[in-house]
């Protein structure tokens, strides 16, 4: 197996994927907290992640994907009693929901996914250790905190500093913490909320012991890769390390990735500036593999800037893809280029690899105009196997090309035409060229062009794309 370079967030280098066991990876992402609907930052995570795992997969490694689901939390309490139905009503819907916009997305399930409310005995046996090796104590309140100061790599992955925060923290009268950096591990439920039973009282866990709890359940105290979106980084992930290597005496995650941000017209996403989508917002603007596209051609780790203009030079450019694949016949498999393979072994460089399949695709056009059939399918066939690695070209060119570009596309159009009316005023306009009726047949082409339907003519007929 080639050898793969990740930048490790613990160390900030690049490090080389040292796998426990050989030709195995153990891989926990962070997932969803099913309260609401899947946003962009969401997506770009989870096509991130879903992008490593697939280049693993085509490496030769044996990948173990697990990404979790929080179906017990604050914000699920508040909306469901917001919303008069239960915590289950609420977070079954959500999960179906969720379930469907990875499916649009490309974006395959989980080996494992887990949810919380499974795992609730585990996490219990784990606080409980904690407690026993004086690393967490039941505060005044009730409620069992973890003691950071006694962690003292504390801080390690974000850089932080532990007088630092303790120096920014605020700092609550009456407070049940002996320290204000504390957080919870159990805490008890109030009346109507959800409660499992425990030795500290009726309550539920905290967020951060899930993931501790599920990811080394699974995997096993010690495994390989750990991710999740920046804002992850710090508290939850260096809480997650505090809690695991304290209770299992391991170094928990060799290596650690986190993606970032995603912006707004160059503007941090959010509800208060009123520039916040979701998946089921974006989806109707623009094809799907289209936002794939888009996430993938910036580098995993920096900033992504969502606009409606970058949004549609993805689009134009996944389209001049298919466009070069349109009328090939591709074969079943084809080894990766060395050049991708070069680009996605240093640390998944995604927008290196997307220009790799560029190139093909130039290559292509050259060969279909110069009649090389047989150069034109292998071409096409690598094309295909890169876009499989990355999570595009993964349907027909002719079902892509003639799908609805966008909205702003259709902006002034008038209704959209169906695939049955394009197809009647092409025939129409065949005829009226055969007849020699020029004047009807530009009339066509014009209305056509209008509604955004770009005709091709060529010796085995005319075909059609939305442009």
């Amino acid at each position: 197996m080639r050898e793969i370079r990740i930048h490790n967030s613990l160390t900030g280098n690049k490090e080389p994927l040292r796998p426990l066991k050989p030709g195995r990876i153990g891989m926990y992402v962070c997932g969803m907290t099913v309260y609401d609907f899947m946003h962009v930052g969401h997506a770009r995570m989870v096509i991130v992640f879903d992008t490593v795992r697939r280049y693993l997969r085509a490496g030769g490694y044996d990948v173990t994907f697990v990404q979790n689901i929080t179906d017990v939390d604050d914000k699920i309490i508040k909306r469901a009693q917001e919303n008069n139905e239960t915590i289950s009503s609420l977070t079954a819907r959500q999960i179906a929901a969720l379930h469907e916009d990875l499916a649009a997305l490309g974006v395959e399930p989980p080996d494992r996914e887990p949810r919380a409310t499974e795992y609730i005995v585990q996490m219990v046996r784990m606080i409980a250790k904690l407690i026993e090796r004086d690393y967490a104590y039941v505060a005044t309140d009730g409620d069992v905190m973890y003691a950071v100061r006694k962690f003292q790599p504390y801080g390690r992955l974000s850089g932080k500093k532990l007088d630092d925060l303790r120096a920014g923290a605020r700092i609550e009268l009456d407070t049940a913490k002996r320290d204000p950096l504390d957080f919870v591990l159990w805490k008890l439920s109030k009346p109507g909320e959800p409660a499992w039973d425990s030795p500290w009282g009726r309550g539920r866990p905290g967020w951060h012991i899930e993931c501790s709890v599920m990811s080394t359940e699974i995997l096993g105290a010690h495994f390989d890769i750990h991710g999740g979106g920046m804002d992850l980084k710090f508290p939850h992930h260096e809480n997650e390390i505090a809690q695991s290597c304290a209770a299992c005496d391991t170094p928990f995650v060799n290596l650690w990735m986190h993606n970032g941000f995603v912006n707004v017209n160059d503007e941090k996403m959010s509800k208060s500036l009123g520039n916040f989508f979701t998946v089921r917002d974006v989806l109707p603007l623009v094809r799907p593999e289209v936002l794939r596209y888009f996430v993938i051609s910036s580098h995993y780790r920096g900033p992504i800037n969502y606009t409606e203009e970058n949004l549609m030079q993805a689009d134009a450019a996944l389209e001049r893809l298919y466009l070069a694949l349109r009328g090939t016949q591709a074969g079943h498999s084809a080894p990766l280029p060395e050049d991708f393979h070069r680009a996605m072994s240093d640390d998944f460089n995604t927008p290196e690899a997307l220009a790799v399949v560029q190139t093909l695709a130039r290559d292509l056009n050259a060969t279909k105009a110069a009649g090389e059939t047989a150069r034109a399918a292998t071409l096409a066939t690598t094309m295909r196997a890169c876009g499989a690695v990355l999570g595009i070209l993964t349907l027909d060119p002719e079902d892509f090309l003639r799908r609805p570009r966008s909205l702003t596309a259709q902006r002034g159009a008038g209704q959209e035409m169906t695939d049955a009316t394009i197809e009647s005023l092409i025939a129409a306009r065949a005829a009226a060229r055969k007849a020699k009726n020029f004047k009807e047949s530009d009339r066509i082409r014009d209305e056509l062009a209008a509604a955004g339907v770009v005709l091709e003519d060529g010796p085995k007929g005319t075909t059609w794309r939305r442009g």
